[in-house]
């Protein structure tokens, strides 16, 4: 009789057992680390954004999302935030140091570079400002709904954003 090895049921489902708490481990650092590297984030970009934060109605807020060095474009940096429109929400006329291509999330947002017409905008659709387009009106077309857009920039490391115009 010849004895043949046979795993126990524990040693088969080991690396199984294994993964998973691998996994819940970088969960758990992720969930511990990822506050302190936003928050970095947040601190890089809240400079270049600081004019546009406090723009419209109380319930109008610019929240950072993230800023990378372009690697292939040397002084580039491409830094994207979300915009959130309370009802009858804008933002003041302002012009970008970059360019800017926003697409909308929620609601409709208006509006209007100087010389051109006020254009509508609903979930799904997007538009660009050119660097330096004074950007007449942004606002949420709806005084009873929210509206939500996210802009991504492209623009001179370290330049400031957003610069209001009076």
């Amino acid at each position: 009789m010849s004895a043949t090895f046979r795993p126990s049921p524990i040693s088969e489902g080991r690396p199984f057992y294994l993964a998973i708490v691998a996994g819940l481990a970088c969960a758990f650092v992720i969930g511990k680390t990822l506050p302190s590297t936003m928050d970095a984030v947040s601190a890089i970009i809240e400079p270049l954004c600081a004019n546009s934060i406090s723009s419209g109605p109380a319930q109008d807020v610019v929240e950072p999302i993230s800023s990378h060095a372009l690697p292939n474009v040397p002084g580039k940096r491409v830094t994207i935030v979300r915009v959130f429109y309370g009802p009858g929400g804008f933002t003041r006329a302002h012009r970008h140091s970059g360019s800017v291509t926003a697409y909308v999330t929620k609601g409709e947002i208006r509006s209007q570079l100087a010389g051109g017409p006020v254009e509508t905008f609903g979930v799904g659709q997007s538009f660009f400002e050119p660097p330096g387009a004074v950007h007449l009106v942004s606002a949420n077309a709806s005084n009873t709904e929210p509206a939500e857009l996210i802009a991504v920039f492209v623009a001179d490391e370290g330049a400031q954003l957003t610069t209001f115009v009076d």
